[in-house]
C-alpha cells in the first residue's frame, strides 16, 4: 500500500505582510531562507505583488481599487480586506496555530486591512501576534495619527503585538542608505519568526513546544522578543545582554513582566550549568518576580555559539518604563524658582569677591556722596525755575573747582582674593571729609555752585548781561575803579643812563617804540 503525502506541507506558523511595509519584511524573510513557517502577503497594489518571490498572495480588494494602492486612506484598506475575507480564511485555516501579521502604520492598505486580518485570526482561535512599525516624524502629522489609530485598532484584535521605531532607526542608523536602514527593521521580524519556529520545531533536553508559547503569548498584549548568538568564554551573558537590548522596539525593558519564555540553544559545547545561572539570574535581576519557562535545545551546526531567545509578555496597563535608548546630550532643565530661592539663601552668607570688585563698590560709594553735592533744590520757590545748563564758564577758578568734584582716586586693580563677612559694602575706605572739611564745607559748596548759576537758572536772565559786566563785578569783589584804569601808569618815561662819561651818569627819555604798549 501506497501513500500520496503532500510535498508542501503547511505549517502551524504563518507570517503574513499587509501592505507595502509589510510585503517587502515578509520579502526580505523569504530570502534569508527561513524554515518552518509559511509566508502569505496582501495587498491591494497588483504591481507589488508580481514584484514579490512568494508564492502565496492575496489581492485585496480587485473591484474596489482595481489594482491600485489605498490612496493612503485606511477606509479603504479596510474595505478591501472586508472584500477579501474569504480569501484570508482559506489560507489561514490550512493547520494554523500561530500567525504573524507584519504591516507598516501610517498608510491605507496596512493601517485598515491589518486589524481586519488579525481579528478574523483571533477569532478562529488562531494565537495572533502583531509586528508593526511606527512612521518617521518627517512623514508628516497626518501620517502619524492614523499610525496611532491603527496601532489601538491593532492593539485590540491581536494577542500580543512588537512595536518597531522607525524614529529610532534613524537615530541609530542615520548613516546608513534607505535599504540598508529598513533591513535593520526587518531583520527583528526575521528573529522573532524564526526563534519561535525552532522552538517548536528543534527538539531538546528541556523541551518547549507550541503549549508553551501559547500559554506565554495568549491574551498578552505588549510583548518584547529578543534572540542573539554569542561565542567565546563570556558567551552566555553577551547572548542574553544583545537579545534584551534591541535598540529599534519602542519597549525593550522587561522590568515588571509576569511571563518569561527562556530557550537556549548550544552546538557541539553544551552550556555549562554556570552558563545556565549566569542567564536566569541576569533575566530575573531586570524582571523581579515571574514564571519562568525554559528549554535548552541542541542544534550541531551551530558549533561553539550559544545562542538566547527571550519572550517576555505580562506586562502592566499603561506602565511608566524607560525605554534604554542610544546615548545622547542630556538636556539640563533648570527650576528658576528654585534657583532663585538658592541664591536668596546664599545672599547673605559670606562669599569671595576680588580686591578690585571691592574697589569698584568704593569708586561708586564715592561718587554717590559727590553727587549729593550737586543738589540745587534748597527751597521750595525754585521749583517753578527753568533748569538750563550753564553752559558759560565764569573763570578758571570755578572749572577747577567743579572738576574736583569728579576726580576719583585711582585703584591698584589686583586679584588678591578676601573674605567678605556680610553683603553689606564696607565703607571703613570711603573718607569724603578727606577731601571736604566735613558737612560744613559740603553746604558752602553748594550755597557757592548756587549763588553762581542763579542768574541762568532765572527767566530774566540774558546774555548781554554776560558780554557787558565784568567776572569780578558778578563775583562781587569790590575794587577801586581809579587805580584800574587802563590810562593811568605807575613808571616814569624817563631812565638813567649809566655809560661811563665824563659827566657821570644822564637822565634819558626811553624809546616808545620799545618799551611803551603801543596799543
Amino acid at each position: 500500500m501506497e501513500f500520496n503525502l503532500p510535498k508542501d506541507q503547511s505549517s502551524i506558523i504563518k507570517v503574513i505582510g499587509v501592505g507595502g511595509g509589510g510585503c517587502n519584511a515578509v520579502n526580505y524573510m523569504y530570502n534569508q531562507g527561513i524554515q518552518g513557517v509559511n509566508f502569505v502577503i496582501c495587498n491591494t497594489d497588483a504591481q507589488s505583488l508580481e514584484d514579490s518571490p512568494i508564492p502565496n498572495q492575496i489581492q485585496l480588494g480587485p473591484e474596489l481599487t482595481e489594482g491600485l494602492g489605498a490612496g493612503s486612506r485606511p477606509e479603504v484598506g479596510r474595505k478591501a480586506a472586508e472584500e477579501s475575507i474569504r480569501e484570508i480564511k482559506d489560507i489561514l485555516e490550512k493547520k494554523t496555530k500561530m500567525v504573524f501579521i507584519t504591516t507598516g502604520l501610517g498608510g491605507g492598505t496596512g493601517t485598515g486591512a491589518a486589524p481586519v486580518i488579525a481579528q478574523t485570526a483571533k477569532d478562529m482561535g488562531i494565537l495572533t501576534v502583531s509586528i508593526v512599525t511606527t512612521p518617521f516624524k518627517f512623514e508628516g502629522k497626518r501620517k502619524l495619527e492614523q499610525a496611532m489609530e491603527g496601532l489601538e485598532e491593532l492593539k485590540r484584535n491581536s494577542d500580543a503585538h512588537i512595536i518597531i521605531s522607525n524614529e529610532r532607526l534613524k537615530e541609530i542608523y542615520n548613516k546608513m542608505t534607505r535599504s540598508e536602514a529598513f533591513s535593520q527593521a526587518d531583520n527583528i521580524l526575521a528573529i522573532a519568526a524564526k526563534s519561535i519556529s525552532e522552538i517548536i520545531t528543534i527538539k531538546g533536553n528541556i523541551n518547549v513546544d507550541f503549549a508553551d508559547v501559547e500559554y506565554v503569548m495568549r491574551d498578552s498584549g505588549l510583548a518584547i522578543m529578543g534572540s542573539a548568538i554569542a561565542e567565546g568564554e563570556n558567551r552566555a551573558i553577551e547572548a542574553v545582554e544583545k537579545a534584551l537590548s534591541s535598540p529599534l522596539l519602542s519597549e525593550n525593558n522587561i522590568k515588571g513582566a509576569k511571563n518569561i519564555l527562556l530557550n537556549i540553544t548550544t552546538g557541539s559545547q553544551q552550556e555549562k550549568l554556570e552558563e545556565i545561572d549566569q542567564i536566569t539570574e541576569y533575566i530575573e535581576k531586570l524582571t523581579g518576580s515571574s514564571d519562568f519557562i525554559m528549554g535548552l535545545c541542541t542544534d550541531e551546526n551551530m558549533g561553539d555559539q550559544l545562542s538566547v531567545t527571550v519572550i517576555a509578555t505580562g506586562f502592566a496597563e499603561n506602565r511608566n518604563v524607560k525605554t534604554k535608548k542610544p546615548v545622547e546630550n542630556e538636556k539640563v532643565i533648570l527650576d528658576l524658582e528654585d534657583e532663585d530661592e538658592n541664591q536668596n539663601e546664599n545672599r547673605y552668607s559670606p562669599k569671595k569677591r576680588t580686591k578690585s570688585e571691592a574697589d569698584e563698590s568704593q569708586i561708586k560709594l564715592d561718587l554717590d556722596i559727590e553727587n549729593d553735592a550737586h543738589d540745587f533744590s534748597t527751597s521750595d520757590d525754585d521749583e517753578n525755575d527753568f533748569n538750563e545748563r550753564n553752559m558759560f564758564g565764569d573763570d578758571d577758578e570755578n572749572e577747577s573747582e567743579s572738576d574736583d568734584l569728579f576726580k576719583v582716586k585711582e585703584v591698584e586693580n589686583t586679584e588678591k582674593t578676601e573674605e567678605e563677612e556680610s553683603p553689606e559694602p564696607e565703607h571703613s575706605e570711603a573718607k569724603p571729609e578727606e577731601r571736604y572739611s566735613g558737612l560744613s564745607g559740603i553746604s558752602e559748596r553748594k550755597s557757592k555752585l548756587k549763588s553762581l548759576s542763579m542768574k541762568l537758572m532765572s527767566n530774566e536772565a540774558k546774555v548781554e548781561d554776560y558780554e557787558t559786566e565784568p567776572a569780578f563785578k558778578r563775583k562781587k569783589m569790590n575794587f577801586d575803579d581809579e587805580s584800574y584804569k587802563s590810562s593811568q601808569n605807575d613808571y616814569s618815561k624817563f631812565s638813567i643812563d649809566q655809560d661811563d662819561d665824563e659827566n657821570g651818569p644822564s637822565l634819558d627819555k626811553r624809546n616808545s617804540f620799545l618799551h611803551d604798549n603801543i596799543d
